[in-house]
């Protein structure tokens, strides 16, 4: 008997180690763990065993629907005010804030307690199949043996934030461990095709492989992290990595048209994503030529509207107390799908315009043979820049999105998870798992899996197409539109008062990964503004 399975990510190395996994009798969750421990090897400024995420599992056969959340909270050390009198601009998109002196950036003030190991070991100890050390076996052959810099890794290591941000080259530099990894002798990124190893993190994985986690959180490895925090002036302490753990949620769950949605709870970004779609719901999306300036308009004013409550009111409801029965009513969407019909323009409130935060993350979607789904989706933030010297590997940068001013949602607060709009999502029809997505790509996540979520459902397209046509975005009063928008488009959005903003590349906006199950069929997706795959596989059972 055999049976078909996929894997769907950003990097063919990382995919590859899926589906090895899955070949030797692994399921969707052992898939995805390897997935996502060689991503951490192969893409080390989009994810890293020191940073955080949240993962979908369905597992059909158990009964088991639920996510695991592994975020990256505030140390106990940081408090509300600590940078209020530093502050000097939020990002356009509201995805960052920028302080005097970049503290909660870049260096090790700017590191969140990291969660992304004690998350994937969650996931093996409920639901995997095979032993952890061989599930870790891929990333350490990635590391020794070595992979080479792909043409989407090179671009975005060139990538120039601006306006006093810190950019993906001065994070690449920063640590004289990233020098050697990274960087050329003048300091500039290795560029496309130049091979890269590991050996320090091929060591680190080793350890990780025979102690689990334990040696990251409570070992040797936290060992040597916290002396190096103490010697640079970090925040972190041994108590925020002993006391670390990540945590299972049920899935928020909602409705488009003939379908349910399902996914992640706050501070994710599936509330952003439902409320979106609570809204587009009252319109006939499929009537409308695709990204016609109507359709553009639409859609943008759904966005603007998710975007205004979820700065108000979505953070970690350990916090503060999140309203989700209102935000995702019915009668909620109405009543701003009203206002759109009347011609109203929602109105975002911004500090200022500065440069929008780095997109450091990735995804993962895998459908094993059984119909078990994982779509995971793990980032670094905005990477700290910050190597401890021989580990191998770089922290999150996640204290750049905590608002520095108290009183806020997104305010800082010992303990506290940032908003993230990662939003890995499964979508069912019939009762039945039809669509497994995520994406990376900082606020603009949650645009584009809405995005090909209404290519496939009201628009009739295949997984491909849907990931793969032009995108647009609105979580700022203007609007953001890939290259391959029509200018003429462009212009109709301005004569109806919209700022419009052209982003120099085709293929943006978030970079969603996915898989469809269509007619007993499998549809892969990977978003071509990555170097991303599909790849199916025949398991054979003996």
């Amino acid at each position: 008997m055999t049976k078909k399975a996929m894997v769907a990510c950003l990097q063919p190395e990382a995919a590859e180690s899926g589906i090895e996994i899955l070949q030797l009798g692994g399921n969707a969750v052992d898939a995805a763990v390897a997935c996502a421990l060689a991503q951490t090897v192969v893409d080390p400024l989009m994810c890293g065993i020191a940073g955080f995420g949240t993962a979908a599992i369905y597992l059909p056969g158990k009964g088991v629907h639920e996510y695991v959340d592994f975020h990256a909270p505030a140390p106990a050390a940081a408090s509300a005010t600590m940078w209020e009198h530093l502050l000097e601009g939020e990002s356009r998109d509201g995805f960052g804030f920028r302080i005097k002196g970049r503290l909660n950036e870049i260096g090790v003030q700017s590191i969140g307690v990291p969660g992304t190991l004690r998350g994937l070991e969650l996931m093996h100890r409920e639901h995997g199949r095979l032993p952890w050390r061989q599930l870790v076996e891929p990333a350490i052959r990635w590391a020794e043996e070595g992979f080479f810099v792909r043409p989407s890794m090179y671009t975005y290591w060139m990538d120039e934030a601006g306006l006093g941000r810190a950019s993906s080259k001065e994070r690449l530099a920063f640590s004289a461990d990233g020098r050697s990894l990274y960087c050329k002798p003048d300091g500039s990124p290795k560029p496309v095709g130049s091979p890269l190893v590991n050996t320090d993190y091929a060591r680190t994985l080793e350890i990780i492989a025979s102690e689990g986690a334990d040696a990251f959180y409570l070992g040797s490895l936290a060992e040597k992290m916290l002396q190096h925090f103490r010697q640079e002036g970090g925040l972190i302490t041994r108590e925020d990595l002993a006391n670390y753990q990540a945590t299972r949620t049920k899935p928020l769950t909602g409705t488009y048209r003939d379908r349910t949605i399902t996914t992640n709870q706050p501070p994710g970004g599936g509330a952003l994503l439902l409320e979106m779609l609570n809204i587009l719901e009252h319109f006939d999306l499929g009537s409308l030529p695709h990204n016609s300036p109507q359709y553009i308009r639409l859609v943008c004013e759904a966005m603007k509207q998710a975007t205004v409550d979820k700065d108000r009111f979505i953070g970690d409801p350990r916090f503060l107390e999140v309203p989700l029965e209102h935000l995702l009513s019915k009668s909620h969407a109405a009543e701003a799908a009203a206002r759109i019909i009347a011609g109203d323009k929602v109105h975002i409130q911004r500090m200022d315009a500065a440069a929008p935060e780095p997109r450091d993350t990735t995804h993962l979607s895998v459908v094993d043979g059984d119909g078990n789904c994982v779509s995971l989706t793990h980032s670094l933030g905005s990477p700290s820049g910050v190597i401890t010297p021989g580990l191998g590997y770089m922290y999150n940068g996640c204290m750049a999105v905590f608002d520095p001013r108290p009183g806020r949602a997104g305010s800082i607060a010992p303990g506290k998870s940032r908003f993230t709009s990662a939003c890995p999502t499964i979508v069912f029809r019939d009762g039945a798992p039809e669509i497994v997505l995520g994406a990376p790509g900082g606020t603009q996540i949650a645009m584009g899996i809405l995005q090909s979520l209404l290519n496939v459902i009201d628009h009739g397209e295949t997984m491909q197409t849907a990931v793969s046509l032009p995108r647009f975005s609105a979580t700022s009063n203007a609007i953001d539109i890939c290259n391959r928008i029509p200018r003429s488009t462009q212009s109709e959005l301005n004569s109806m008062g919209y700022e419009v903003i052209r982003n120099p590349y085709g293929y943006t906006i978030g970079w969603v990964h996915a898989i469809r199950m269509a007619a007993g069929q499998f549809q892969g997706g990977a978003d071509p503004g990555r170097d991303g795959v599909a790849y199916e596989t025949t398991i054979f059972n003996n």
